[in-house]
């Protein structure tokens, strides 16, 4: 067996964790944009909806990040049988 260093596990990359955000940010956004008038009410909508894609992509990047660190790392040797 080769020593090879552990790859960082695809979770814990923070590039995970921004895309997850901005997905979740934009989807809040395009709810707020169209759903407080969209193109029709131009007075503000942007504003309503830059505040709410940035509330939401602050708040989901803290939870998803406060989720991730209550998840302990799997250590052992997935070769061997874990019960005995």
């Amino acid at each position: 067996m080769s020593n090879k260093p552990k790859k960082s596990s695809a979770a814990r990359s923070i590039r995970t964790y921004l895309t997850l955000s901005f997905a979740a940010a934009t989807f809040i956004g395009v709810l707020v944009f169209f759903g407080t008038g969209g193109t029709s009410q131009a007075e503000g909508a942007f504003e309503r909806t830059a505040i709410w894609f940035g509330i939401t992509f602050i708040v989901s990047l803290v939870t998803i990040a406060t989720l991730a660190l209550s998840v302990k790392e799997d250590d052992s040797d997935p070769n061997k049988p874990r019960l005995k």
